[in-house]
């Protein structure tokens, strides 16, 4: 089946969908104990969470690089997610979706969440044709996501490292087991209308 260009792919229940993020162990360690962001994370920045396993895999360097050494999945409502959709902008300018630049900037300053559409990646991390969202957070949405939307945080830096040294043994078949299952995300059409999606 071709995949449109533009897509939610996610692991989700009917109620969850689990995004991730990834955050050196000061943060990401009492994160997974409280089930919460501690103190020390800044609730004033934007904070970007990905749907996409492989994509956070590739931001992060399968949890190598400085700063992102613990991989957190955190299992959010979808109600929180789709309250952040609908009130997000693009994070860029495009022709024919927005009426003009001056709006779209007026809709991005205003906006308490941006959405990202970055290509897709494999096991090897090499971009796909198709593409996936990265939803960036901030103001109301922040505080939402950390104080309402979070059901579970989970640290997948174990499978993250597992799935990294199958792929670079070449065991594509274990690594790919191991993946989360991410699935189409049932979103309306009014949900992505204005995202280009």
């Amino acid at each position: 089946m071709d995949e449109p260009l533009h897509r939610i792919r996610a692991l989700h229940t009917a109620s969850t969908i689990t995004v991730y993020q990834a955050y050196s162990p000061d943060i990401g360690v009492p994160a997974v104990r409280q089930g919460a962001f501690p103190a020390a994370w800044k609730r004033d920045r934007m904070t970007w969470v990905k749907p996409s396993f492989l994509w956070m895999m590739y931001r992060c360097g399968w949890g190598t690089k400085a700063g992102q050494e613990t991989v957190l999945a955190v299992e959010i409502t979808r109600d929180g997610f789709e309250w952040a959709l609908r009130r997000s902008c693009l994070s860029h300018y495009v022709p024919g979706l927005h009426p003009d630049r001056e709006t779209w900037q007026r809709r991005l300053k205003n906006a308490p969440a941006r959405v990202q559409w970055d290509p897709e990646r494999d096991l090897y991390l090499r971009p796909l044709p198709y593409r996936s969202l990265q939803l960036g957070l901030s103001g109301e949405a922040t505080r939402r996501y950390a104080d309402e939307w979070i059901v579970s945080i989970s640290d997948v830096t174990p499978l993250a490292r597992e799935i990294h040294a199958l792929g670079k043994a070449r065991d594509l078949d274990s690594a790919t087991r191991l993946l989360p299952q991410e699935s189409p995300y049932p979103a309306e059409d009014d949900l992505l209308a204005h995202l280009g999606g």
